[in-house]
């Protein structure tokens, strides 16, 4: 029996389609075997919906610090937020704040106003020094600005935009309200949207007939422009979208939009946008993390470019987008410039590039030679007439 398997095995392997399949088969098992780690940890859902604690859950159900859901991650959205699966959210970054009146710079004064005691909805003021006997009997444009962080970290009292904009302020003799919107993933998206264009609605009240006397007594009605950077962009052309459609008090109109490195993308790249997949579904799934998956990749909110014909209700007059070289959001930039020239609507748009620079450069190195140059760009745009 043993003398005569041999025969029968080596008949097998001489057999010609076996000697032919052979190699290919040894190859694809190796292949399988290097592979299958990788290949399995690909998301099945590129969109990730996390478990968002609810308003009753915050309330009435303290997080255990010490149970195992504490520890244990249900997304991760480094280097700005932890989430966990017991609801607790843990920022890794941008939350340092300081007061009003802190960083003093002579000539700029601040205050905060709390401008919905429900909601905790909150701004913070700049404006020209008028405290000190002197007076202005001239209106000064109002800048309604809505601070970046990827939707998830930052405020309006951060020390980088308190700095920032009281410069903004001091430097172009213009009031300034600073929006401090609720944050994602306790407060998805459309939340930040919503809070906006209420700080909008809160703006042009004042500037009519107060109660705030920095606006009533400074404030120039139609001289009103929105601002933002980075996800404070998106934040901010969607703000004016709402306003084109729902309009402001007594016809009220934003002169001007000015949307610096704003944060778009899509499920397409735009131009020459990175084609990476690993990174494209990583920006597709924090996306879905901070709109707790009710938007797609290609919504109007992330994506203007997918609705181009509602663009002829943004409601504004003139627009100016900045953008960066080495951004990764530039090739947007561009694409929503030469868009939106195209789309019939009425406005004037123009766009400013820094060379040689990455993302909001203009707030890591506030005292660059660059820096300065777009600061004076963005105030020679409001202060225009």
């Amino acid at each position: 029996m043993g003398a005569s398997s041999k025969p029968g095995a080596n008949s097998v392997c001489a057999s010609p389609i076996i000697k032919r399949y052979l190699p290919i088969v040894l190859l694809c098992t190796l292949v399988y075997v290097v592979a299958k780690d990788w290949i399995g940890s690909w998301p099945r859902n590129p969109v990730f919906i996390p478990r968002i604690p609810s308003v009753s859950d915050q309330n009435h159900t303290p997080v255990d610090s010490s149970s195992k859901l504490d520890s244990e991650v249900e997304y991760d959205f480094p280097p700005f937020v932890r989430l966990y699966k017991s609801g607790r959210v843990e920022r890794l970054i941008g939350t340092i704040v300081v007061p009003s009146s802190a960083i003093p710079i002579p000539g700029v004064v601040s205050k905060d106003v709390i401008i919905n005691e429900k909601t905790g909805l909150a701004v913070r003021l700049y404006m020209p020094d008028f405290t000190n006997g002197t007076s202005s009997e001239e209106k000064l444009p109002i800048l309604i600005y809505i601070h970046g962080g990827a939707f998830v970290i930052e405020s309006a009292f951060s020390p980088v935009y308190h700095k920032y904009l009281k410069t903004v302020a001091l430097k172009g003799n213009i009031l300034i309200v600073s929006v401090d919107y609720r944050l994602a993933p306790e407060h998805p998206l459309p939340i930040a949207y919503d809070d906006s264009f209420e700080a909008v609605k809160w703006v042009v009240a004042n500037a009519k007939s107060g109660p705030e006397k920095y606006l009533s007594e400074h404030g120039d009605l139609s001289r009103i422009f929105l601002a933002g950077d980075s996800a404070g962009g998106n934040i901010a052309h969607n703000t004016v979208m709402q306003a084109g459609k729902e309009g402001l008090e007594d016809g009220v109109r934003i002169k001007g939009l000015i949307l610096m490195n704003p944060y778009f993308w899509g499920k397409e790249p735009a131009g020459k946008e990175n084609t990476d997949a690993r990174l494209r579904w990583r920006m597709e799934s924090t996306w879905g993390f901070v709109c707790a998956g009710k938007y797609e990749i290609d919504h109007p909110y992330v994506n203007p470019l997918s609705l181009q014909q509602e663009w002829r209700k943004l409601g504004c007059d003139r627009v100016l987008m900045t953008v960066s070289e080495l951004d990764l959001f530039r090739e947007r930039g561009v694409a929503y410039v030469d868009t939106l020239k195209k789309s019939g609507w009425a406005g004037t748009v123009e766009m400013y590039e820094t060379m040689g620079e990455d993302h909001v450069y203009y707030l890591s190195k506030p005292d660059s030679d660059k820096s300065s140059k777009e600061m004076e760009h963005v105030i020679s745009f409001i202060n225009r007439p």
